[in-house]
């Protein structure tokens, strides 16, 4: 049964990945860097923490990370505040799950500034009780400590909590711990077969309600 649900931002509530795929080298060219090859890749499991921190000692930037955390989030506020879209049949879902009680919260890479403009946005900031960022939490996803903090706020028990991801690696990191895993599609995802395979639930779509009724 589901008593409550930490759900990720990107790629999993929000149709948002592709912002991601260009936004790091954009930044680097912004600053006169040659970007290394497969740079997205790289990213792909860290916070914005830590990928300020990788342009300091990989490309020998001398702005601070509070500078660099400044330019990047310049780069990406107007896509956040203006164009994302949560993913279709979202609220609905959103809405079933309230209407059984279950307690949800917010588990993300993105800071809270953003992530509250654009689920406002889209009219679903009101279904979550609390955000919480790679950033503020000190450990990115591919580490347990942001699901730990998300449970510790809803008060629910780990093997009645579950994650909702897009992302493998943070798939993995979750259920590593006990967390059982409801797997979200998105095309930015590489390793579908292994998160198909780690979730309990795999949803290719929000509204296939009949995937998730059997845990409410």
């Amino acid at each position: 049964m589901i008593r409550g649900a930490i759900f990720d931002v990107d790629g999993t509530l929000l149709d948002s990945m592709s912002i991601w795929g260009t936004v790091g080298e954009d930044y680097l060219r912004s600053l006169g860097c040659i970007p290394h090859e497969n740079l997205t890749e790289t990213f792909k499991c860290f916070s914005l923490y830590e990928a300020a921190c990788y342009y300091r000692s990989e490309y020998g930037i001398t702005l601070s990370v509070e500078e660099i955390l400044t330019g990047i989030n310049q780069m990406i506020e107007q896509y956040y505040f203006t164009e994302t879209q949560a993913k279709p049949g979202v609220e609905a879902f959103l809405r079933t799950l309230q209407e059984h009680g279950v307690k949800m919260c917010i588990a993300t890479s993105i800071d809270t500034y953003l992530i509250d403009a654009s689920l406002e946005r889209c009219g679903i900031r009101s279904y979550f009780s609390e955000i919480f960022t790679s950033n503020a939490v000190g450990h990115g996803k591919s580490e347990p400590h942001i699901y730990r903090a998300a449970q510790a706020s809803l008060g629910t028990p780990i093997e009645e909590t579950y994650v909702f991801e897009d992302a493998f690696y943070a798939a993995k990191a979750a259920a590593a711990v006990g967390f059982p895993i409801i797997g979200v599609y998105d095309p930015s995802e590489t390793q579908q077969a292994e998160l198909k395979s780690l979730s309990e639930v795999y949803l290719q779509d929000f509204r296939d309600t009949a995937s998730i009724s059997a845990l409410l």
